[in-house]
Formats: C-alpha cells, structure tokens, sequence
C-alpha cells in the first residue's frame, strides 16, 4: 500500500518512470540469462571442438560448430574457411565474425543507456510540474503557505526522487554489463585464437 501511495502522490510522472522500470529490469534479466548461457554453451563448444580438432574429427568438429548458433559457430568456422590459403587473411575474417559476436551480445543494452540518462530529466519534468501547480494553488486561493503547496511540492519531489532512482539503477546494471562484457570478449577472442594455433600447427 505504501508503495502504491508513493506512487499516486508522484502524479502521471510516474507512469513513463514505470515503463521505464518495466523495461529496465526486463532487459536485466534478459542480459543475465543470455550471457550466462552464452559463456556456458561457448566453454563447453569450444572444449568439445578443441578436443575433437585434437583427434582429427574434422568433420565431426564442423558438425558441431554448424549447430553452435550464430553468436558462436561463425567465428570459430571462419577459421575452416577451405576458400582462403592465405592463413592471416582467414584470421581477419575470423575478427569480423567476433565483432558480429559482440553486437549480438550487446543487444538491448542501448536501453539501459538511453535510460540512465533521460529518467533524470523526466523527474525533472515531474517536478516543474509540480512547481506550476503550487503556484496555480496559490493564484486560485489568495493565500500562500505551505499548506497551500505542499501536495504539488510532494508531487514534485516524488517525481524528482523516482527519476533519480530508475537512473541510477539503470546505470549501474549499464556498467556492470559493459564490464562482463570486455571480459566474455576477451576470453571468447583468446580462445578462438588458441584454436586458431591448433589449427596452424597440423
């Protein structure tokens, strides 16, 4: 009920901040299942391709790389390009495929982004409202005093607090995702590479 309340008191600011919550904490939970999954089925294909490699599977190991999905197949088959002798230009076709890899991962979190950075202004928005509306209060009655204001200077600080709020968690959960991100990059290029020099030395 409280939050209920909260929510009433901050006027139809908080309908677009509720949206905006809604959104955010569904791209949450979506960047949180794919890269969990993503760096599990990449570990444990690029495992089973190595080893496969290994023991000279060649086409068993294409099998599985062509059933990967296309976050991790296409890098990894890239380096199987039979089209291309030139072994460094097939390794500048493997970074392209790589570079479509992270754009998929990164998929989505533009939303964060876009709304660490306007939830601000849109309390703000809240809260000049809020503040026309004290003064129409005062216009319309003749009198001034806090009793007079203070359900559009409550509204106001509602939507200005609530602004402030879904930023700042949009915000945190944009850095956090960035940051896993450089990291999953890193090691997924590492690892494609030491397949790469397997593959060099046969």
């Amino acid at each position: 009920m409280e939050l209920l309340s909260f929510f009433k008191t901050g006027g139809f600011i908080m309908y677009p901040l509720l949206i905006y919550s809604i959104l955010l904490w569904s791209v949450v939970f979506e960047k949180l299942w794919v890269l969990s999954n993503f760096k599990r089925k990449f570990n444990d294909i690029h495992d089973h391709a190595s080893q496969l490699l290994k023991d000279k599977k060649i086409n068993e190991m294409k099998g599985l790389l062509l059933s990967a999905g296309d976050l991790i197949g296409p890098p990894h088959l890239a380096l199987f390009d039979e089209t291309i002798s030139d072994f460094s230009v097939r390794e500048e076709r493997v970074a392209r495929r790589l570079v479509e890899t992270q754009i998929g991962l990164k998929r989505f979190l533009w939303i964060l982004g876009t709304i660490s950075s306007t939830a601000p202004f849109i309390g703000l928005f809240g809260t000049v409202v809020g503040i026309i509306k004290s003064f129409e209060n005062i216009s319309q009655t003749g009198k001034s005093g806090f009793s007079v204001v203070a359900g559009s200077l409550s509204e106001a600080l509602v939507a200005t607090a609530a602004g402030i709020i879904v930023a700042v968690i949009a915000l945190i959960f944009y850095n956090y995702f960035i940051n896993r991100l450089n990291i999953i990059n890193i090691e997924v290029k590492n690892k494609v590479k030491d397949l790469a020099d397997l593959i060099e030395k046969r």
